[in-house]
């Protein structure tokens, strides 16, 4: 058992210390504000607060974002500390900066919710993002404090037992466009090729050639060869748009699609664009999967996680929506634009709801690689994607994080503009599971 002191007791401090002790280092703790019994237990103890009380103690002078309850601009000024950045510097303390202010300033998203500029979606932009202009985006900073931070207490009170998770990796996928010629109808296939004549298209609706999408089949084999439990997420929006381009939800073959994967594999909502702007539409969406699902789920669970298309959302409300609709686990903390970790973390967490001050039901899982951002925004090709890919996989290992990629059918199947993706992928697997 770990005690550990401050002057008051707040529901960030609360939230920030489970995260930390239980979830991180599986470390049993009880917090006290009565300073007398703190001094007076000879456990492992830390005090947070603005001044020492015992000789014994590991000592972190407290910032007091933890004890605030407004949102407002923060003075960040970031300093390097054993070769990384951190911030909320601290004097004559165990430590040399707030780790808890610190993460939980991260991990709360807390910059997200004061003024900034959007990208093209109107999503947050990440030249926004502290974890962006201070270089360390590319690294789950959240956790390499925490294995510090773990360093330091073992030093500290050698009876201390420190549990840290293991490595894990999620491979997760994005069904946009489930097919990309088969199963569109008549018009919008002869709309299709009049704007881009293709002999592939002729191919494959003859019968003569497979839909270059279609991955399904070879996806299948590579989980089962790598024992994968994959996350598929299905965007089933009841009418097209600009930005919501799949089969729709009452064709057949959807229908035998999703099934097909709920059956085996666990099935996720992707909601459309268009339920960003008509809220009504995400429990509608979220009901026809279900249905669509039906026998594969298993009794009274329902479809209870979500990945945001084109990763658009805004805190706080639309995870509340989330919450509303019923959504217990939410895949899209990264961004749409540039690979990395946005939260700066590689494990899950719950998120805490800042305007409200209170920790929620809704569980994080954080990505740091979609291909797409590599291909699209970062102008990379497969092999360079690959190395980038790498690189998450080591620093994820080397935290004991959990790596979550997102990859899109089409660049898995045999479209030559994707060509030797699919190989790319392959190779990765075979490394993540070394």
């Amino acid at each position: 058992m770990l005690l550990i002191y401050s002057h008051t007791v707040s529901n960030r401090w609360q939230y920030i210390c489970s995260f930390i002790f239980k979830e991180q280092l599986g470390i049993d703790f009880k917090i006290t504000i009565d300073s007398q019994k703190f001094k007076e237990q000879e456990v492992p103890k830390i005090n947070y607060s603005d001044s020492k009380i015992t000789a014994t103690e590991f000592y972190i002078k407290n910032h007091a974002l933890l004890f605030e309850q407004q949102i407002k601009e923060q003075v960040i000024e970031c300093f390097t500390e054993n070769e990384h950045k951190a911030f909320f510097k601290t004097e004559n303390s165990d430590f040399p900066f707030d780790l808890f202010a610190a993460a939980f300033y991260l991990l709360s998203r807390y910059e997200e919710y004061l003024p900034h500029e959007k990208d093209m979606y109107g999503r947050y932009g990440h030249q926004n993002a502290l974890a962006f202009k201070q270089e360390f985006l590319r690294l789950p900073l959240v956790n390499i404090w925490i294995n510090e931070f773990a360093k330091a207490l073992s030093q500290k009170f050698s009876s201390l037992a420190v549990q840290l998770p293991g490595f894990k990796f999620v491979p997760t996928y994005d069904i946009d466009i489930a097919y990309s010629y088969k199963h569109k109808g008549v018009l919008r296939n002869i709309g299709g090729f009049l704007k881009s004549p293709s002999l592939a298209r002729i191919n494959v609706l003859a019968g003569f050639q497979k839909d270059p999408f279609d991955c399904y089949g070879w996806l299948n084999d590579l989980h089962q060869q790598h024992n994968l439990n994959p996350i598929f997420f299905f965007l089933v929006a009841e009418k097209n748009g600009s930005y919501d381009k799949n089969i729709l939800p009452h064709k057949d073959t959807m229908w035998k699609l999703v099934k097909q994967h709920a059956k085996k594999y666990q099935v996720g909502l992707h909601p459309s664009w268009q339920s960003g702007d008509e809220i009504s539409l995400l429990k509608k969406e979220k009901e026809q999967l279900e249905a669509m699902c039906s026998p594969g789920l298993t009794a009274g669970s329902g479809v209870t996680r979500s990945r945001q298309h084109y990763i658009r959302f805004h805190l706080p409300q639309g995870y509340q929506r989330l919450i509303d609709a019923g959504i217990t686990d939410d895949y899209s903390m990264g961004y749409g634009s540039i690979n990395g970790f946005r939260a700066s973390v590689a494990s899950s967490f719950y998120w805490y709801d800042l305007e409200n001050d209170q920790q929620t039901s809704l569980r994080i899982h954080p990505f740091c690689f979609m291909e797409a951002n590599s291909y699209y925004e970062q102008k990379q090709d497969s092999a360079q994607s690959f190395e980038e890919m790498m690189h998450y996989l080591q620093v994820c290992k080397k935290v004991n994080g959990t790596l979550i990629s997102i990859w899109h059918n089409n660049f898995l199947g045999t479209a030559t503009e994707f060509k030797d993706w699919k190989n790319v992928y392959e190779k990765f697997i075979f490394q993540a599971q070394q």
